[in-house]
């Protein structure tokens, strides 16, 4: 899928070290060495750099491995014609995310700088776009992220228990924050110590999908040696896995595929794709850390082409093990199919098992938003975009960088032994109120339109800059570089997420607006002020 230069400087190249060549578009990659991207000479990486690949390889796979393949596979499988096509569209929807973490995985490599898209696209596109990609990250995606998944996580526990659509009584929305503020909490601690916490998590992730898989292997063995035996759903065993047939909507209605037009079955396949998408989303997350990987040219795209396959294979097997396990008109009717699953094999208790192990992956995946939450306005704070006082690490409130050296009169105080936080604790303080605050004002389905709107918008910009560099700037250092073809495909993909959504939720695609026109009116009145006070 890319090609990976291997020199010494490439694969250990800091990502925020002082680059002093300047760029020079006009050479091409025979004539000229390669172009290094320039970042501010005086500007120094936050934290400190202790992550390997193995660490960025966990926490895409917390990230990404959370609510989404236990509870998008009935909104797939009601827009599918069979569960062939379910499993191909979660194929599709896994490469696709792949190509967009390629893509990044160059920009992380070639670009020095903090905090996801928004170096990247100043970079490319100048300050405004950098700017308007940290804004919306910070007062939107992340925030909109870190709610869904704590109302998920309470709900899960809530449906366990048998109690429904009771997700806007106060009592859920409270309890949603109390879950936000513990994971935030467990955050500011220490980098090691989340990461530590977060690997815990990715083997949950793994025993819990492991657990569906073989159950799924489990029973088809026994309904192949014994076809007459009662077990499972048996439609796996009796109709065709690729044939059309009548689907059962959550509603009760019904769809027959037999009966549909192009243009339905396109909006029907481009509504299961979207789900796919969702279940995937986290896939960018490793170029939030990667100014703290010791080799981020070499471990960056390691950890992003080791995770990514082993997500797809994940999700592929466990959708496949549903159907297994379940009549294929219950998948489509549910929003808690491996729940429903485990509890029609096993019984209530062990579905009570599952709800919690569900519950432990949803927290894992809440954990790892909040590690990087708190990056982008960190970065942005750096850049004085925002208040320095989200760039500060390792205590609540402002202190100057110079009592963080050692020797300094605090080192004198702390107790022999004592580790200091290099958590920012204030940028995860932000994330979690402003989380708090989507809890409390939205729902499930509309903070997930708004934060797919929100974060493929800047996902299209990023990958169509890429494209752009390529020809701009042939020159640039690239330690690894992807096929042309890559981000291309993702850049269609990207653009018609965002344009479908926005036909979709208008209202929802004007509030994205206007948080971008408050972003910009807040740029000009900091660089304003900035120019007076100058």
């Amino acid at each position: 899928m890319a090609s990976i230069s291997e020199t010494d400087d490439g694969a250990s190249r800091p990502l925020l070290a002082d680059q002093r060549e300047s760029r020079d578009v006009s050479v091409t990659e025979d004539d000229a060495p390669p172009v290094v991207a320039p970042t501010r000479e005086e500007e120094a990486g936050t934290f400190t750099k202790n992550l390997g690949a193995l660490e960025a390889f966990a926490i895409v796979i917390s990230i990404v491995i959370g609510s989404g393949v236990f509870t998008s596979p009935g909104s797939i499988d009601t827009n599918v014609p069979s569960p062939g096509s379910a499993l191909a569209v979660w194929l599709v929807g896994g490469v696709l995310a792949w190509t967009g973490a390629s893509t990044m995985a160059e920009l992380g490599t070639a670009i020095p700088g903090e905090g996801g898209v928004q170096p990247y696209l100043q970079y490319i596109f100048g300050d405004v776009f950098g700017f308007l990609a940290a804004w919306t990250w910070i007062v939107a995606v992340m925030p909109a992220t870190l709610a869904i998944l704590s109302i998920v996580f309470v709900e899960s526990i809530y449906s366990s228990l048998g109690v429904t659509d009771e997700a806007g009584r106060i009592e859920h929305k409270l309890f949603s924050i109390l879950v936000l503020v513990v994971i935030s909490i467990a955050n500011s601690i220490s980098t090691k110590a989340s990461t530590r916490l977060n690997n815990f998590f990715v083997v949950t992730k793994f025993v819990s999908i492991a657990a569906i898989v073989i159950a799924g292997i489990v029973v088809a063995i026994l309904q192949v040696t014994d076809p007459q035996r009662d077990i499972g759903g048996r439609d796996w065993f009796k109709r065709p896995w690729f044939g059309n047939r009548e689907v059962t909507n959550p509603d009760g209605t019904k769809t027959d595929w037999n009966q549909l037009g192009e243009w339905e079955i396109l909006g029907h396949y481009s509504a299961a794709l979207y789900g796919a998408l969702w279940a995937y989303s986290g896939w960018d997350k490793a170029i939030y850390i990667s100014a703290e990987l010791q080799a981020p040219a070499r471990q960056l795209p390691l950890a992003i082409n080791t995770a990514v396959p082993t997500i797809i294979l994940c999700f592929i097997t466990a959708n496949a093990a549903y159907y297994i396990l379940l009549p294929w008109d219950v998948v489509s009717t549910t929003d808690s199919v491996a729940v429903t699953a485990i509890t029609r094999l096993l019984g209530r208790g062990f579905g009570i098992v599952a709800a919690v192990l569900i519950c432990l992956v949803v927290a894992g995946s809440l954990l790892g938003n909040s590690f990087v939450a708190g990056r982008m306005a960190v970065a942005a704070a750096n850049m004085n975009w925002f208040p320095r006082i989200f760039a500060s690490v390792g205590q609540i409130g402002l202190k100057s960088r110079t009592e963080d050296e050692p020797g300094s009169p605090n080192d004198e105080q702390s107790p022999p032994g004592a580790t200091r936080s290099d958590a920012p604790i204030n940028a995860i303080a932000l994330s979690a109120v402003l989380s708090a605050l989507y809890i409390l004002l939205g729902n499930f389905r509309a903070l997930l339109t708004f934060n797919g709107l929100g974060e493929y918008s800047f996902f299209f910009l990023t990958v169509l800059g890429a494209i752009v560099l390529r020809f701009r700037e042939p020159g640039l250092r690239r330690p690894y570089k992807p096929f042309i073809l890559v981000p291309l495909v993702f850049a269609v993909v990207s653009g018609f997420v965002v344009i479908r959504g926005a036909f979709f939720a208008p209202v929802l695609a004007l509030v994205v607006i206007v948080v971008w026109v408050i972003g910009l009116g807040y740029y000009w009145i900091r660089k304003r002020l900035a120019v007076t006070e100058a």
